[in-house]
């Protein structure tokens, strides 16, 4: 099993809750835009239960686990958000489809803080500031077309966290590229606490991952490539 060679994954994520004009129903990624305004009150985010969740695939597997959220706040005007911004640890990455004891795992945390992926050295925090809250207002997700293996990736229709209520928009900053990232979220404020749930897919080569390019691979037929989709889940609380 050739986990240096083949490992495709990522992260991302994020939330919040402001409102503006009605959302589309396509997950998409765009240029960086600006960032929300905050006012009101200020809520820490809870670092012990608030996390990143990240599923890599290959035709041939896939690789899962998450990335800890170290620290962050949003803003809280009554019953909206007017601001957000939390920062995850790629340092903190953990693989949770196999043991740490194995010796792959050692292998592939490591080439997935190389520059193949990451480049932790260099880039050892990522972030998210949110830009834009919509309603969420779509009967359905728009699905992007993939090739078809044993392993294909999850759809974004497949990914959705219960009932979706605001399409969220933020700046995502990884390997040192930020770029704007736009899906639906469950989140809810009630006594002073605000919860954000979401499940979606980026393309990692947006921020620079570029290591088993799928759109490189010359006969996929070899099944010698990495998806570039990766699929990002996230559970945050502040409070």
């Amino acid at each position: 099993m050739k986990l240096l060679q083949k490992s495709g994954l990522i992260l991302a994520s994020a939330f919040m809750i402001v409102a503006c004009g009605p959302g589309g129903n396509t997950v998409e990624t765009g240029e960086a835009e600006e960032v929300a305004a905050g006012s009101g009150t200020t809520l820490s985010i809870d670092a012990s239960t608030s996390k990143i969740d990240w599923r890599g695939y290959k035709p041939s597997g896939q690789h899962y686990g998450y990335i800890p959220v170290i620290e962050g706040e949003v803003m809280v005007d009554g019953e909206s958000l007017t601001g957000a911004k939390f920062v995850f640890d790629i340092t903190g990455l953990k693989i949770q489809d196999m043991e740490e004891s194995n010796e792959n795992y050692g292998k592939l945390w490591g080439h997935l803080q190389s520059d193949d992926f990451f480049d932790a050295e260099n880039h050892p925090q990522a972030q998210f500031e949110l830009t834009k809250v919509e309603p969420f207002s779509a009967d359905t997700i728009e699905d992007n077309e993939e090739f078809e293996t044993d392993n294909t990736p999850k759809k974004d229709s497949e990914l959705i966290e219960g009932n979706p209520t605001h399409w969220i928009s933020g700046n995502l900053t990884m390997r040192g590229t930020t770029k704007n990232i736009k899906f639906p979220a469950v989140v809810s404020i009630a006594d002073g606490v605000v919860s954000a749930k979401a499940g979606f897919n980026i393309d990692r080569t947006n921020w620079g991952l570029m290591y088993g390019d799928e759109s490189s691979a010359t006969d996929k037929a070899k099944d010698q490539f990495i998806y570039n989709t990766v699929s990002v889940g996230f559970d945050i609380k502040a409070n």
